[in-house]
């Protein structure tokens, strides 16, 4: 297969290690343009998005619907899982400044219901993503392993949606960390084991994880789940097509919108003892 963005060797790197870092999406006065779009979008909300705007905003707002199909991105992308893509998935992971929020070691697998491991995020720096800002660490190599078990902790200060982590022992001084500077990208695999510690850092850390899969992919729940084709064509429709925002919060994207997060929480919550309570969107401007 010819590659568009990788080396042979950057893609051997990401079969191996489970992650390649850093890549190159973007200029920093692209990088900036985005970090005052997103902040804007925060305003408008109180100071940070709701976690309702936060499931999927690419089908809420024009810009992020372009930023999920960026060519730099997508050819990365494409090198390690090929050349039909649909975007599963997307959402910020904000840590204000000297903030308590952390991300405990997991897999990305865990809830998400997908049939097969050839899944790819990739992490898009908005700000400066160091150690002292709580930048994402990853367990190289613990991709090959199957399935681990995981327990629901539901904290407060977890960011991810159960509050879940691997029930077996993690070495963090065996972590290693991904250092992103703005219009940086990582990709990691959907069974790497990684986490993220505090931002302890005066300013924010941010960043938008954009999910990728192939075109092959299905979703192994019972329900109907939705994607958004990104590259390439779908000869398969296992997911349904997710319409693109005509404006920021347009009344028909809000709509769609709120009938995929039914169908998401049942999928990302199923047998969970909490279920995750969502706001509702903020009216179109």
């Amino acid at each position: 297969m010819a590659l568009n963005h990788l080396s042979p060797d950057q893609v051997a790197s990401y079969h191996r290690n489970g992650y390649l870092s850093p890549l190159h999406a973007m200029p920093p006065a692209q990088a900036q343009t985005n970090l005052a779009r997103y902040q804007a979008l925060c305003a408008q909300e109180g100071g940070v998005l709701t976690k309702r705007s936060n499931n999927k905003p690419h089908l809420l707002v024009p810009w992020l619907a372009e930023l999920v199909r960026h060519p730099a991105i997508l050819d990365a992308v494409e090198d390690v899982i090929g050349p039909n893509l649909l975007c599963w998935a997307s959402g910020f992971f904000h840590k204000p400044a000297n903030s308590s929020d952390f991300v405990s070691w997991h897999q990305d697998s865990t809830y998400w219901g997908l049939s097969k491991p050839e899944v790819v995020t990739a992490w898009v720096a908005f700000t400066a993503s160091l150690p002292v800002s709580g930048c994402m660490r990853v367990m190289a190599g613990t991709q090959t392993q199957d399935q681990l078990a995981h327990r629901d902790t539901f904290s407060s200060s977890n960011m991810l949606s159960r509050g879940q982590e691997v029930a077996v022992n993690v070495d963090p001084s065996q972590a290693i960390d991904i250092v992103l500077q703005p219009g940086e990208f990582s990709l990691h695999h959907i069974r790497i084991v990684h986490g993220s510690e505090p931002n302890r850092a005066d300013w924010p850390r941010i960043g938008f994880a954009i999910r990728y899969i192939p075109t092959d992919m299905r979703q192994l729940s019972a329900i109907r789940d939705s994607a958004t084709l990104v590259r390439g064509h779908d000869d398969f429709g296992h997911f349904d097509p997710e319409p693109a925002p005509l404006s920021d919060f347009h009344p028909d994207a809000v709509a769609f919108h709120s009938s995929m997060i039914e169908r998401t929480t049942q999928i990302l919550f199923a047998g969970a003892s909490k279920k995750r309570e969502y706001e509702p969107l903020r009216s179109p401007s």
